[in-house]
């Protein structure tokens, strides 16, 4: 590696910070768990998004009232053709929550009756470290 390019690379390091690299750690987590959520959504286990999500979505809207509310919702738009990451913001301040460390995630979704869709899922860190969605929203 080129003198100038090492350079380069140890000042992006330097000036990035542990804060950003921890975001960025936290960020590829959530996105993770995200998609383990959309996969349960998309094989229609409605109890099991439910099930997997996080305190703060469970107390905002029971079991019946969200297996209700998604298959309404899901069930006209058809199967998932294809979903590509749009965005991933870390925030820790969301407006009507308490702040946390939260992760608003955006996914260009393309279903077998919508041909384009943003998803957007919200997976917050619980008190036990693990990340669980906290919000799910399709436009």
């Amino acid at each position: 590696m080129k003198p100038i390019a090492m350079l380069a690379l140890i000042l992006g390091l330097f000036l990035e910070g542990p804060a950003h690299a921890q975001d960025r750690d936290a960020t590829a987590k959530a996105e993770i768990a995200a998609l383990q959520w959309l996969k349960l959504s998309d094989s229609a286990d409605y109890s099991g998004t439910w099930e997997q999500s996080a305190g703060l979505f469970k107390a905002a809207i029971s079991k019946e009232g969200w297996e209700s509310t998604i298959r309404r919702v899901r069930t006209p738009l058809g199967a998932v053709l294809s979903r590509k990451l749009k965005t991933a913001q870390f925030t820790r301040s969301l407006p009507g929550v308490p702040d946390g460390e939260y992760v608003v995630i955006q996914f260009e979704t393309r279903f077998a009756h919508k041909a384009s869709a943003v998803e957007t899922v919200t997976p917050l860190k619980e008190q036990d470290g693990s990340w669980r969605v906290s919000g799910y929203y399709i436009r």
